[in-house]
């Protein structure tokens, strides 16, 4: 058999497991996160098919690897495009920002899709002023960029937040962002109501779990059967911790006068292996995390949240394949659905298993695929890639101790309420 032959069998078989496996047969607003901190996965080429083996629509990139976008053209996917915090000071310049989007997304529209820029990742929870300064002023100069090209209706400009921004977050009903975040957290709100960008947030309930499995309810954060929490407020049942996550979301939003902005989770996973202090990361329960919420994503007949009901679930889920050269905790490495071979990471609960060797592996041109060149004369280094999940690596450890906290604090006070 040809490669192309097996290929094509390859995913077949592959897509007839996960629809079987997890009910995946209908996930039109599911994204997937596409990383390459690796330096064995396949080609963009061989992951389209892949990508819509599982159903997802959209994807989100961590840069504008011309490979990706060429590769994705013509399949009707959407994609994110990322502009690392390291270009935060550079895009401040309007003619900076144009440059880079004449270069980087305007020759690759309308054949691919491109939907949405994000500028910056988890910016405002680094406590970095300067990067923190920078951000309104990029994101607002991308945007000019974007009108000045004539691409402003088509592709919008947002950020990515850890649910670290969140000073509280139990009940629901009382989300609350930080109060020292507020006074630059409302000019970019501002900024995203009138441009029509949505609000991207960062939610892992894996982090409240491992933290705490003594006295977590891992039901409750695997989206499995539980006797779950009401807010003593509005009398809204919840039976899963990332709906809570969300709607606290909504609420500070509210709280701030932005109601209508609608909520994206840019990131949610399950790791299915990690080191013996990282309680919880295992195959079965990733397959739990992902498949479950996977699958409330597609009913029909339930597409919001207690809060929001009536408000389609935008999620993407983190990651698509497990990236060898992430440092950090063993975790770090294996968020991914798939082996860089293309078969499942984990178990699907079946005899059948698709055929080794699905995905012929080939040498990434970068650590995270090529970040997408400065304009001339204003290159810089590229990025790592995307900011780690846990707090392993120095940059994010104040970030996602304070995302430790703020979990613990949701964690203590719903266990209060179910009595554990």
């Amino acid at each position: 058999m040809d490669y192309l032959s097996r290929l094509s069998s390859s995913y077949f078989c592959l897509l007839l497991i996960f629809i079987t496996g997890f009910g995946w047969s209908n996930v039109a607003a599911i994204g997937i996160n596409y990383g390459q901190i690796a330096n064995n996965l396949p080609s963009p080429d061989e992951v389209v098919p892949l990508v819509k083996s599982i159903g997802a629509t959209k994807v989100k990139l961590y840069d504008a690897d011309p490979r990706v976008l060429r590769a994705f053209a013509n399949t009707g996917v959407e994609i994110m495009v990322g502009l690392g915090n390291e270009y935060m000071s550079k895009m401040q310049d309007p003619k900076q920002a144009q440059a880079w989007i004449k270069s980087n997304v305007q020759p690759y529209l309308p054949a691919t899709k491109i939907t949405c820029i994000f500028v910056g990742n988890e910016v405002l929870t680094f406590n970095d002023t300067s990067l923190t300064d920078n951000l309104l002023p990029a994101m607002q100069s991308v945007h000019t960029a974007l009108q000045n090209l004539g691409l402003d209706k088509q592709v919008t400009v947002t950020t990515t937040h850890s649910l670290a921004v969140l000073e509280k977050s139990y009940p629901p009903s009382a989300g609350a962002f930080r109060s020292d975040l507020a006074p630059c957290l409302s000019p970019i709100l501002s900024f995203q109501s009138k441009t029509g960008s949505p609000f991207l947030i960062n939610a892992y309930p894996y982090f409240a779990y491992k933290d705490n499995p003594k006295q977590v309810q891992l039901d409750f954060v695997l989206f499995q059967p539980n006797q779950g929490v009401v807010d003593p407020s509005t009398g809204l049942h919840y039976d899963n911790m990332l709906f809570m996550q969300i709607d606290a979301v909504y609420s500070a939003l509210a709280s701030l006068g932005y109601n209508k902005l609608p909520v994206h989770i840019s990131e949610t996973g399950w790791p299915s292996k990690g080191d013996q202090d990282e309680a919880g990361a295992t195959p079965e329960n990733a397959k739990k995390y992902n498949g479950n919420l996977i699958k409330l994503v597609s009913q029909s007949t339930k597409k919001g949240t207690p809060m929001r009901p009536n408000s389609d679930l935008n999620i993407y889920v983190f990651a698509l394949f497990n990236e060898n050269m992430k440092p950090g905790p063993t975790s770090e490495r294996n968020y991914g659905l798939f082996k860089p071979d293309g078969t499942p990471a984990y178990s699907l609960g079946l005899a059948t298993t698709a055929s080794d060797g699905v995905i012929s592996n080939s040498s990434s041109s970068g650590v995270n695929g090529g970040a997408p060149p400065l304009p001339p004369s204003t290159a810089s280094s590229s990025s790592t890639g995307y900011l780690s999940i846990s707090s392993a690596t120095s940059p994010n450890q104040e970030t996602y101790r304070f995302l430790g906290a703020s979990l613990w604090l949701l964690v203590v006070l719903v266990m209060g309420v179910l009595k554990f």
